[in-house]
């Protein structure tokens, strides 16, 4: 089998339409987050990315301060029962995080595959 080589991708180009980061043609997930274990494209193996709780960490960060500040202008303004809230900013929140959750954990894994990012290590220092 013959290795094939792909120029460098941007990886928000590639991450946020969940492609893979060598070839930019097959999907590197399997599902709405899981990552698949291989691109079905060029067979590239996703086993080294990791992104952890990065995604949702960002997702939560970028949606919540629109948010809470709607939910704050409108209990301000109009000082509306509770259920007012449940169905105006509960599903503001849960629209905004699903939506940008698998494009923003696409990008890190991407960034992780171009930046060649690994797991960091001790180095020992040479007795002399």
């Amino acid at each position: 089998m013959t290795e094939q080589h792909y120029p460098v991708l941007s990886p928000i180009k590639t991450g946020i339409r969940g492609r893979c980061p060598g070839c930019g043609q097959g999907s590197i997930f399997q599902g709405y987050l899981n990552l698949a274990p291989r691109c079905t494209v060029c067979g590239l193996d996703l086993s080294f990315a990791d992104p952890a709780d990065g995604p949702a960490f960002f997702v939560m960060s970028i949606v919540s301060f629109p948010v809470v500040a709607f939910a704050g202008w409108l209990e301000i303004q109009h000082q509306p029962p509770i259920w007012v809230h449940l169905i105006t900013s509960l599903p503001m929140l849960l629209g905004g995080c699903l939506a940008l959750l698998r494009p923003l954990k696409g990008w890190i894994v991407s960034s992780q595959y171009v930046h060649k990012a690994e797991e960091g290590r001790l180095v020992q220092a040479k007795e002399q």
